[in-house]
């Protein structure tokens, strides 16, 4: 019973469109990570506090929104003068990794 109940949530889990290492990653620690971009370094420890004005405040944005802007960025279908120093990172990060890093940052209050 047990192994047919684990094989349904597995199920459950993959048809819904999640993926396993999406929850497994740690967005914060993502976020905080100079191999993967060193988020915090342009945009403060917790998205809080960016080093330049212009620079967005990333803590409590939606997820979604989030994600979508740094997938934009990545792809170059968002390319204003705002997004050429994230242009250059963008490829130390893969999907799942941007998506973690966003869910981290839309919980962050």
């Amino acid at each position: 019973m047990k192994t047919y109940l684990s094989k349904a949530i597995l199920v459950g889990v993959l048809a819904s469109g999640f993926s396993l290492n999406a929850m497994a990653l740690d967005g914060g620690a993502l976020y905080k990570n100079p191999a993967k971009g060193g988020c915090l370094a342009c945009h403060g420890a917790e998205g809080k506090k960016p080093l330049m004005p212009t620079y967005p405040k990333l803590a409590g944005q939606n997820a979604g929104y989030i994600e979508q802007q740094m997938k934009d960025i990545k792809s170059g279908k968002r390319n204003n003068g705002m997004t050429a120093a994230m242009k250059g990172i963008m490829h130390m990060v893969n999907e799942e990794e941007i998506k973690a890093i966003a869910d981290y940052l839309s919980k962050v209050k």
